[in-house]
């Protein structure tokens, strides 16, 4: 099979680190395992997100008083109200779990970075999204920012109903909904992609996304520089996320 090609390139956007002081100012269950928490704090009156896929280093203390980092998407910043939002998946167990439980406002927290951002054009001919629960932070934040009408396919993996949500978008969204990874990759390998230039954006956990990304690279044979595919987590380890291509 010939390969295909794109004309659109990725621009990569470094920044200066800064770490911010910020307390927690709300505090939403937005669905069975995910909380949103809103953060605000003079020191993100200059916080700058170009990318959806960006990550930020959220900083806390745990049950024994050790700093604890783990990466998360900022969902919305609004810097006039100097705030930013990052949404909670809740696992079984873990430490950014328990902090997110437990988050009251007025509690202390600290944010870092991001490093830089990936900023991934929004004119391609259709767009595919794909991931499990750690990824509709992200994928919620990208179907906000494409253009009314664009052409969107999104296949999102969670384990139960009460995570299924109404994203905002004025994209022309077709939206699929499975409960297991082995659901997921049925849904991609009988999927047609479309005809002309597409972009594909994945993310979850690693064995998954590896998988994920051997369907959509060899038997789909969609360009690497039109893919991107993150494992978000890893089962069985902690503060993990690799970029697959």
């Amino acid at each position: 099979m010939e390969s295909k090609t794109t004309t659109r390139e990725v621009q990569r956007v470094r920044y200066e680190l800064k770490i911010r002081d910020v307390k927690v100012s709300d505090v939403r269950q937005i669905g069975a395992n995910m909380l949103s928490v809103t953060f605000q704090g003079d020191a993100l009156a200059d916080f700058v997100s170009l990318s959806f896929d960006d990550h930020v280093k959220f900083i806390f203390p745990d049950a024994t008083g050790n700093s604890v980092r783990r990466d998360y998407t900022p969902c919305n910043h609004d810097g006039q109200r100097k705030e930013l939002v990052l949404e909670f998946a809740l696992h079984a167990e873990g430490a950014a779990t328990d902090w997110a439980r437990q988050a009251r406002v007025g509690m202390d927290a600290v944010i870092a970075g991001p490093r830089g951002s990936m900023v991934v054009p929004t004119d391609y001919d259709w767009h595919l999204l794909v991931g499990d629960l750690s990824a509709v932070p992200a994928i919620s934040r990208r179907l906000k920012e494409l253009a009314p009408g664009a052409k969107v396919t999104a296949i999102v993996e969670v384990a139960q109903m009460g995570d299924i949500r109404q994203f905002e978008t004025l994209a022309d969204l077709d939206i699929k909904w499975v409960s297991s990874s082995e659901e997921l990759l049925t849904a991609i390998r009988n999927l047609n992609l479309p005809a002309g230039d597409g972009y594909i954006w994945a993310a979850g956990e690693a064995a998954t996304m590896k998988s994920v990304r051997t369907v959509l690279a060899d038997e789909k044979q969609h360009p690497k520089e039109a893919m991107r595919v993150s494992a978000y987590w890893k089962r069985g380890a902690t503060d993990f996320h690799e970029k697959l291509d």
